[in-house]
């Protein structure tokens, strides 16, 4: 692929609900531009953006793919992302390193959840977007309503400048609004002038209005005009039109069928066209040495730096770090320190993938996306030269809050499982893997159950380990509600030496739930020697890692040894260890003991519509609402505290509940005692497992 200089290139995401058809619409854009000569399908796992055997086998994407296409003496960097929620932290790597987004939306299915969460994501990373209506070959698909939805939802910034010509509920061609003139599709991607039919002109007249209207309010001098019933010329149009979709004031809708790869020519023309390059684009970073802001605004002039903003690592291919160059030109023999492992390295040979497929180029223009492999750098790091180091900031990722615990379905196969989650943990940044060390369990987190499904599916494919997802055990504590006395005497003989303690100590709680044990000694006349006080000490410690009601750990106890014996031959710190712990589980079980439950203080973020059914499940978790706080666009944030054995499964409710509307987060907030119910509960389970 030849080389192409920053004002040439256009990065964009592909953004949008679960098979609204973005992988179909980069295989069409692949076969008009050239790059392919037969356009592959998802449903016969051949395209170029799923090439991987998950995609392939689910029918849709896991991770984002870059797809570079050339275009009109231009280079479009396509990033093609996944539609499900599962996989958002994808979506934000691409988000982070695009420069425009086109949201696709079905015109059969119309305006979805997706196509909500991609909006949002625009206005968060403030990037132009344009929409881009697929399935325009299907029976029941409406443009019409689509434009309508967008535009009750977005208000006047939604601006057709196509509109689809239908006969017989198929597409054969389209009206170009700016140029008020209609086209036929006479082959793939062919097409030649026609006559608008009657039935078009409503909607057209409508559209151009709009598009007209949007233009004039660029300047004083296209107002004045447009009042004066003045004709704007198809280059003046599209010249104020690139100036308002840059600054965000139009967003363009445009529509076809990426299956017959009608209507695509229009969208790769109109990418470049209305999108900026690059250097539109600002990008600032620390420059270490002097600790002061570097516009390194994609300026092929100034000092080399590129950010690497995702990770692949495939066993069969190797790793490749994902990078976008935010100065400079980038060659293969340029050595580049990373400020982030303080480490220099040579690039050796730089890439561009086209999904799973490395191409080699000899450099890279700032504002360009490529790769490097084999490379030390993480996601998030940034790579600058060493005279000037720079540090970009780091993108900001979805937390995951959803997790499983994981066991190991062949023994033997625990550090094989562990290295091969290790690479996926650098590949995916929304994976997390926790080890639970006080229940003997190691965690595994993700953004939702079909995420942790598909990660332990991965595992079985491609690194040959299998992993078996169960429910977690909760971190529940052990305190008392009362005081008890007890006496007790530890006394062994057994030729030779025999073993003697003796302590009498009282068990009273705390109040303080967060250190397992206070130890005291009021000991008179030394009853009990000084030197047997640390063995009492051991025995607290020993004894508070597993209580005697169900085996959790203890806490908020206060243990005071006040009087005992001891035999001047057989007593040793081993025997009044053992007394001691004779001792805790005697009196904790005469001091009413009781379990603790953790406690998570939970916030949900959900449209008004759904608050009351939200508040109602959570009851049911025996959660307690403590508020609501009203947030912009339409949507509240409940609080609540929720325990923790009520959190399981809440990903999915949350999801089905709100048609995928709604989101949640939680940390520990503190324990309290469970319910007898709950209590019993786990106590005969405990049982059961011992």
């Amino acid at each position: 692929m030849k080389v192409y200089r920053t004002d040439e290139i256009r990065n964009i995401v592909l953004l949008g609900h679960g098979g609204s058809g973005k992988t179909s619409l980069v295989e069409a854009m692949s076969y008009v531009s050239g790059a392919i000569s037969r356009m592959g399908r998802v449903a016969d796992s051949n395209t170029i953006s799923d090439f991987d055997k998950e995609e392939q086998k689910r029918q849709f994407s896991i991770s984002t793919t870059l797809v570079p296409i050339e275009w009109e003496k231009a280079k479009i960097n396509v990033l093609d992302t996944p539609g499900y929620f599962d996989f958002v932290g994808e979506v934000e790597e691409a988000v982070s390193a695009a420069d425009a987004a086109v949201i696709v939306v079905s015109g059969k299915a119309g305006v979805e959840v997706g196509t909500e969460k991609a909006w949002e994501l625009c206005d968060k990373y403030n990037l132009p977007r344009m929409v881009y209506v697929t399935e325009m070959d299907v029976d029941d698909a409406s443009f019409r309503q689509v434009v309508q939805d967008l535009t009750d939802r977005y208000g006047k910034v939604i601006a057709p400048h196509f509109q689809p010509i239908r006969e017989n509920e198929k597409l054969v061609g389209y009206v170009n609004i700016i140029k008020n003139a209609g086209r036929r599709y006479t082959g793939t991607g062919q097409r030649e002038e026609c006559e608008v039919p009657e039935y078009c002109k409503p909607n057209l007249e409508m559209y151009r209005e709009k598009l007209l209207e949007a233009v004039a309010e660029t300047s004083e001098e296209f107002m004045e005009r447009y009042f004066e019933g003045d004709e704007f010329s198809v280059e003046e149009i599209r010249s104020a039109m690139r100036t308002e979709v840059m600054s965000g004031s139009i967003v363009p809708v445009a529509m076809g069928s990426n299956i017959q790869a009608q209507g695509v020519a229009n969208l790769l023309s109109d990418i470049v066209r209305f999108f900026p390059s690059p250097d539109f684009r600002e990008c600032a970073g620390i420059n270490r040495k002097t600790n002061e802001i570097y516009a390194a605004d994609y300026d092929f002039a100034k000092t080399k730096s590129a950010y690497v903003f995702k990770t692949m690592v495939d066993p069969f291919i190797g790793k490749y770090s994902f990078i976008k160059v935010c100065s400079g030109v980038l060659k293969g023999d340029d050595v580049l320190y990373n400020a982030d492992t303080d480490s220099e390295a040579k690039l050796g040979k730089i890439y561009t993938m086209i999904g799973n497929k490395p191409v080699e180029v000899s450099e890279l223009f700032a504002g360009d996306i490529g790769a490097i492999a084999k490379s030390d750098a993480k996601t998030g790091d940034t790579l600058s030269s060493k005279a000037t180091p720079l540090l970009f900031g780091k993108t900001e990722f979805s937390k995951p809050y959803t997790y499983m615990k994981y066991a190991v379905k062949n023994k033997g196969d625990e550090d094989k499982v562990s290295q091969a989650l290790q690479k996926m943990m650098t590949e995916d940044v929304t994976l997390k893997m926790v080890n639970d060390s006080e229940n003997r369990q190691t965690l595994i987190y993700g953004m939702g159950d079909q995420h942790l499904e598909i990660i332990a599916s991965k595992l079985a494919a491609r690194y040959k380990c299998e992993i078996l997802l169960e429910t977690p055990k909760v971190a529940f504590r052990e305190t008392i509600r009362k005081n008890s006395d007890v006496d007790t005497k530890y006394k062994k003989q057994s030729g030779g030496h025999g073993q003697y303690g003796h302590v009498k100590m009282r068990f009273e709680s705390s109040g303080d739930m967060e250190t397992p044990y206070v130890f005291e000694e009021e000991v008179v006349g030394g009853s009990v020697p000084k030197n047997y006080f640390p063995a009492v000490e051991k025995g607290l410690q020993e004894s508070v890692l597993k209580g005697p009601l169900a085996g959790y750990p203890v806490v908020g106890v206060k243990a005071v040894l006040y009087d005992g014996s001891y035999h001047p031959v057989d007593s040793s710190e081993m025997a009044f260890k053992t007394a001691t712990i004779q001792a805790f589980k005697k009196g904790i079980m005469e001091a009413s003991p009781v379990l603790l439950e953790p406690i998570a203080s939970v916030k949900v973020v959900v449209p008004d519509d759904y608050t009351g059914d939200v508040m109602g499940d959570l009851n049911k978790r025996r959660g307690r609402v403590l508020g609501m706080n009203p947030i912009t666009g339409g949507y509240q944030e409940i609080v609540a505290d929720v325990p923790m054995t009520g959190m399981f499964g809440y990903c999915t409710t949350l999801r089905s509940m709100t048609g995928g509307r709604g989101t949640y987060s939680y940390e520990f907030a503190r324990y309290e005692q469970a319910p007898s119910d709950v209590q019993e509960a786990e106590i005969a389970k405990r049982a059961a497992e011992e």
